[in-house]
């Protein structure tokens, strides 16, 4: 009764001159305006619920539609031009989920990039049918004692030696993917025109520098041993498995990290980063750059705006009010490294 009386003597007052109010005391005066502001709070509480349920109902609707079409792409008899439509998709897919982060729900968000990631997977393997299978002619090489293989050579690494070559003879190339691997104290370097949307696979590397300047669609870095990785941005997702006391610069859309352990990873990622199995793994912010790099971040699709950096998910470690002991922040008085 004391809030009805409240307006009633407000509404009096302001239905008299000015002077009425002074006859209202203070405390009522206070109250009502009190009140005033909550039904305004609780107004635009409303509205601001209701905004984000119509842009959740949006970015639903029409990842449905673009996944709908993606996987009715990626069925069927595989071809250069249906691959590429869909690769075309699988980055307005990736754009719709990178403009929705801000809004969405945790679960919603994991499920986007998950089923994301499984039509990246699926492209790969479409891609991987069209390479060339019926037959092949070798051609020969000195047989070295390291045994090293580097795949789809590159400037910067003509000293090493050159492996078997496998070509279906008469019918083109259609290799997505290229990389390094059995290789020992090297510094290997690709550049744009190498790296446009392929599939970038890095293993068995030990005490090598990697310099990827350019924008690839995925990058796997895999039994590494005191390396350096450097790359551009990445349009998808950046995989580490079996690596020990390297150093990774990289931006990407979505980075995973498993049984790695002593690694510094110099980080740019829309999504969270995930580490599993791990230990020692230390973050910072990407400060790599090279010429052509604002290009790339162009082509990328990538929001230069939106760092996650610090934002890590470890699937060995489930306590949230405890931090992970297998990752940690990279000191800043660590982070100042001559890149070149």
């Amino acid at each position: 009764m004391e809030g009805v009386g409240c307006s009633a003597a407000l509404g009096d007052a302001a239905a008299g001159s000015p002077r009425d109010l002074s006859l209202v005391p203070e405390r009522i005066q206070r109250r009502e305006q009190e009140r005033q502001m909550e039904v305004e709070r609780r107004k635009q509480k409303r509205q601001d619920q209701e905004v984000e349920e119509e842009k959740s109902g949006f970015f639903a609707a029409a990842f449905a539609r673009e996944r709908a079409a993606a996987e009715e792409l990626l069925r069927g008899e595989a071809s250069a031009e249906r691959l590429e439509e869909a690769a075309n998709r699988l980055q307005g897919l990736r754009k719709l989920l990178n403009d929705s982060v801000l809004f969405l729900a945790p679960y919603d968000l994991r499920q986007g990039q998950e089923a994301l990631a499984q039509l990246q997977a699926a492209l790969a393997e479409r891609r991987l049918e069209l390479q060339p299978k019926k037959r092949f002619a070798f051609k020969a090489r000195k047989k070295d004692a390291a045994g090293a293989t580097q795949v789809d050579a590159a400037p910067g690494a003509s000293s090493a030696p050159s492996p078997p070559l496998a070509t279906e003879e008469g019918a083109p190339c259609l290799s997505w993917a290229c990389g390094f691997s059995n290789l020992e104290s090297q510094d290997l370097e690709k550049n744009a025109d190498e790296l446009h949307q392929r599939d970038i696979l890095l293993s068995d590397l030990t005490n090598c520098t990697v310099r990827l300047r350019g924008n690839p669609n995925t990058l796997r870095l895999a039994k590494a041993r005191s390396c350096k990785v450097l790359c551009g941005p990445v349009s998808t997702s950046v995989f580490l498995e079996d690596c020990c006391d390297c150093v990774l610069a990289v931006a990407c859309q979505q980075l995973r990290v498993h049984t790695t352990k002593d690694t510094r990873i110099f980080l740019q990622v829309t999504s969270r980063a995930i580490v599993e199995d791990c230990s020692g793994i230390q973050f910072a912010p990407y400060t790599w750059s090279y010429q052509g790099i604002d290009k790339d971040f162009e082509d990328s699709g990538l929001d230069r705006g939106r760092n996650n950096w610090n934002h890590i998910d470890d699937f060995n470690w489930l306590a949230r009010n405890v931090a992970s002991p297998n990752w940690s922040i990279l000191p800043e008085e660590d982070r100042d490294i001559q890149w070149d």
